[in-house]
């Protein structure tokens, strides 16, 4: 027995990840409590992430209590934690993943196609807004920030016709009956992540790498170590309009991968790569040929190295 201590943020979602985790570590013989905070990225919701910092501004602060030893891991939804992690941190661990799809949520409507022309949708992930630009031109997308509860408040309260969320995060949650519809990858790619639980702690601290070693999923962490890799090569962040979804068959990876710009005058860019892995580093590699394919097509069709960077660091 040893005690564990998990910083978390304080949103209905991330603690019910963390209560997760703690259940499983619990059932290990492991005493775990639970430490919550509120991080920058919760309280800042006037602007997009891609203009104040990235999804850095959810990790910061709880990596700051593991520097200080007042936590020994903390539970990220995978696809906000930042591809390049601070020099000492590392992710010990990835879980078993949940629905990686995008949702539809909407009151009135039962899928996109159903919305009328001019209907507000509501959604603050630059990759998003670019599918959805290519889906539907017609649409007015509009910012959404808050937590999970705070964006379906807003959606009852009439602010949008609809609303674009993970999938992951409602099922969790237990409110799966909100899901109007599900965007399958080949219409809407996910995000880097998204669904999968990560688990980072500090390098020096084996202990906590061994006491989360049973809870980590091969599979899983094999087909987001190939998307965390597409994003990194690509420069990727809350501010680059990239998606990459991976699925593993026995030993092969597939990857899935598009860029959209920011500006929409630029069609949305998709690759496709198939290869055997035998590790994260394999995995990794084919993520950046994926990356490196990508960057190609996207030079091909008129856009630009300029126009690349541009996507990676300016707000959408």
């Amino acid at each position: 027995m040893r005690q564990l201590t998990i910083a978390t943020r304080e949103s209905r979602l991330a603690m019910w990840q963390a209560e997760h985790v703690q259940a499983l570590l619990s059932g290990r013989g492991h005493q775990v409590t639970l430490l919550g905070m509120t991080t920058l990225g919760d309280q800042i919701l006037d602007r997009a992430l891609s203009q104040v910092g990235g999804k850095g501004l959810f990790v910061k602060e709880l990596e700051v209590a593991l520097e200080q030893r007042r936590a020994d891991l903390a539970v990220h939804s995978l696809k906000d934690v930042p591809m390049e992690l601070p020099e000492g941190f590392s992710l010990a661990c990835v879980m078993a993943r949940e629905d990686p799809r995008d949702a539809f949520v909407s009151n009135h409507y039962a899928n996109l196609d159903a919305l009328p022309q001019g209907a507000v949708v509501g959604t603050s992930s630059l990759r998003r807004m670019a599918l959805l630009r290519a889906l539907r031109p017609d649409l007015r997308i509009e910012p959404l920030r808050g937590n999970l509860d705070t964006r379906l408040r807003k959606l009852d309260e009439g602010l949008y016709d609809a609303i674009v969320l993970a999938a992951a995060g409602l099922k969790r949650l237990g409110l799966e009956a909100r899901i109007r519809a599900v965007f399958e990858p080949s219409v809407m790619l996910p995000a880097a992540g998204q669904g999968a639980l990560g688990i980072e702690v500090r390098t020096d601290r084996l202990d906590v790498v061994a006491a989360l070693a049973p809870l980590a999923h091969h599979t899983t962490w094999l087909a987001v170590a190939a998307e965390r890799a597409v994003s990194r090569a690509m420069g990727g962040s809350c501010s680059m309009p990239l998606a990459a979804y991976a699925t593993l068959a026995q030993d092969i990876l597939t990857i899935d991968a598009a860029w959209g710009d920011a500006d929409g005058q630029l069609p949305v860019v998709r690759v496709r790569l198939t290869g055997p892995v035998s590790g994260l580093p394999s995995a990794a590699e084919l993520g950046q040929r994926v990356a490196n394919d990508l960057r190609a097509r996207v030079l091909a069709q008129g856009g630009t190295l300029a126009h690349l960077a541009a996507s990676a660091h300016q707000p959408g």
